[in-house]
């Protein structure tokens, strides 16, 4: 019997981890936002949009930036700054964008404020 209360609970802790990861800290669960600008890679491959977010709340404004595979459409985040209401964006080389000042390496990079520190 304490087995099965122990391993209930432990699934109930594990459940509630991957909740909070899926809606409090992973980038594919960022909110929407409005445009304000899209900038091409040199080769064409990607698109970088970028979307200011404001939730109307006690939140400050955020950037968010958006990486989109040319080829194919598929689209992946991979920017995320809190306290920014304007966006620098420029393609340092065919597979490297500079975001206010940070350089981030597609497709695999990123940048996400709350893993700063």
């Amino acid at each position: 019997m304490l087995k099965k209360i122990g391993f209930t609970f432990l699934i109930i802790i594990v459940l509630f981890s991957l909740l909070g990861y899926r809606f409090f800290y992973s980038m594919n669960s960022l909110p929407d936002g409005e445009l304000i600008s899209e900038t091409v890679s040199p080769d064409e491959t990607y698109t970088m949009r970028i979307y200011l977010v404001n939730t109307h709340a006690t939140v400050a404004y955020c950037i968010k930036g958006e990486l989109v595979f040319n080829n194919s459409n598929t689209r992946k985040n991979i920017y995320w700054g809190y306290r920014e209401s304007e966006a620098v964006v420029e393609w340092i080389d065919d597979d490297t964008v500079m975001i206010n000042k940070r350089s981030i390496e597609v497709p695999g990079g990123k940048y996400d404020w709350r893993r700063e520190n």
